[in-house]
């Protein structure tokens, strides 16, 4: 979008909130860039630049705005929408492999040598991965700086930086005040830790955001031990690249609280983008219910409660097992099964406010599992084992930089995986947009009730009018029953 000047100079002059994040604003005069909904007076026309990311503002020679935080924005939501080198890379940035396993890990991940990786990244955005991952740092340093009082040392650190020397140089030049200033100006309401290795902080989103099936769908299916619903958050263990964590999610009318615990806080940026891939937080809502107002039969839905999101997951290989385990059976029969793996085979954590015990076990340690002590069908503990087995040994890789079809068509390879079971999977872990259910039951229900073909093959064609939005047509078509997962709770 950041080519389209015309149309960005009317975002900005405008202040639209629902492009922050697409793309950033740099004020040639003041050499300071913003996002497009910045409250300062927009400058001339002829005084604005645009870039698709903040990284190719600080390349550039800009300082971020100390107003509108730019640095805060949501994320781009191409990242989400596009399965394509681009889209896959930044996911994996988002997650933290630059900071720990450099730029040829990235490319490994990805399938490319590391100079095409850095070739296709710096056309579209402007910026390199060593230059995203360093903007990446600079916002997790900033968040440390002004919500902990960790010294600055093991802010350093903790934000990916290799030296302190390097922390100081980069806040500097990104922020133009020095690690020491940042915290003055930092707010005197900042919450206080109430634990080693805690810390609040708000979590942005855009506009408007529905929390009823968001959060009633993951309370609905928490898994005790694993996930709780307490006193108006969500809450849940992390198994996070350098140890574990216990998030607090809850929702407000303009954010996301979250409060985290970290065994270690080189883990915060994984965490955050852990948490913020959970709840759909970088989707466009304004983009999906547009298209879907469009089909009249689900115009009132989406006028009814628009912003809904997909409720996706922090570890794509739970969710992965717990689909197997959910195979025809209740929610609550699912929730028994997973319960008794993570009493049996789960990493105990300690959980400072009680009610959490257990990190879901490993695919290692599931694949260790005994087949005979699994309560379930033959046909399924089948379908368990070997997806265990494969998810171990990397045949099957539900990673944020998978190939969505790719993975798709292996899942269907294994035996007990139906296309219910595996684009459940890609709807929520590899977090697909357009994946679709026509064959659910709740599904076909809806589409009776509302006029909609009723059979797999007719609603699919249907629903060829909502894509690329057809795992959020999902959520609008469950909405019409009153099962638990489409309510708030109480």
């Amino acid at each position: 979008m950041h080519t389209d000047t015309e149309r960005c100079v009317r975002a900005v002059q405008s202040k639209d909130a629902r492009f922050d994040g697409w793309f950033f604003t740099a004020v040639l005069t003041t050499r300071i860039y913003c996002r497009p909904s910045c409250p300062v007076v927009p400058p001339k026309p002829e005084n604005m630049t645009f870039y698709p990311s903040a990284a190719a503002c600080q390349q550039a020679g800009f300082r971020a705005c100390k107003r509108c935080r730019p640095d805060t924005s949501p994320g781009s939501p191409e990242w989400n929408l596009r399965a394509d080198l681009t889209a896959r890379a930044m996911r994996l940035i988002a997650d933290g492999v630059v900071d720990r396993e450099g730029v040829p890990g990235l490319a490994a991940r990805l399938g490319y040598s590391t100079r095409q990786v850095e070739r296709q990244l710096l056309a579209e955005l402007g910026a390199g991965p060593l230059a995203l991952a360093r903007a990446q740092r600079a916002q997790t340093a900033r968040l440390l700086i002004e919500t902990t009082p960790l010294p600055m040392a093991d802010i350093a650190f903790a934000a990916g930086f290799s030296s302190i020397r390097t922390f100081n140089d980069t806040v500097r030049e990104v922020y133009a005040l020095a690690p020491s200033e940042l915290r003055t100006r930092a707010p005197k309401s900042r919450p206080t830790p109430t634990a080693p290795g805690a810390l609040s902080l708000r979590l942005p989103f855009r506009a408007p955001l529905n929390p009823d099936n968001l959060f009633g769908h993951l309370a609905a299916t928490a898994v005790p031990g694993v996930e709780e619903w307490r006193d108006g958050a969500y809450r849940r263990t992390l198994r996070l690249p350098y140890g574990h964590g216990i998030v607090a999610l809850t929702p407000h009318p303009d954010h996301i609280a979250c409060r985290l615990t970290l065994s270690d806080l080189r883990d915060l940026t994984v965490a955050i983008s852990r948490c913020r891939r959970l709840l759909d937080l970088d989707a466009d809502p304004t983009a999906i219910d547009d298209q879907l107002r469009a089909d009249p039969l689900l115009a009132p839905l989406v006028d009814k409660a628009p912003g809904r999101r997909v409720p996706r997951t922090v570890d794509e290989a739970e969710f992965a097992v717990r689909a197997v385990l959910g195979q025809q059976v209740s929610t609550a029969a699912a929730r028994t099964h997973a319960a008794r793996l993570v009493t049996a085979h789960g990493d105990p954590v300690d959980d400072p406010e009680g009610g959490l015990t257990h990190l879901f076990p490993s695919t290692g340690a599931l694949a260790a599992v005994d087949p005979e002590t699994l309560a379930m069908p033959k046909t399924r503990r089948t379908t368990f084992t070997t997806l265990v087995a494969r998810l171990s040994d990397g045949s099957v890789n539900l990673g944020v930089e998978s190939d969505w079809a790719e993975t798709r068509a292996r899942l269907l390879d294994l035996p007990g995986f139906g296309p219910w079971t595996a684009d459940v999977i890609a709807m929520c872990a590899l977090g697909d947009p357009d994946a679709f259910l026509p064959t659910d039951l709740g599904i076909r229900r809806a589409a009776a009730e509302l006029g909609l073909p009723s059979t797999p093959a007719a609603l699919t064609a249907r629903a060829a009018a909502w894509r690329p939005w057809r795992a959020y047509a999902v959520q609008y078509l469950w909405a019409t029953d009153d099962h638990p997962i489409n309510f708030l709770p109480v």
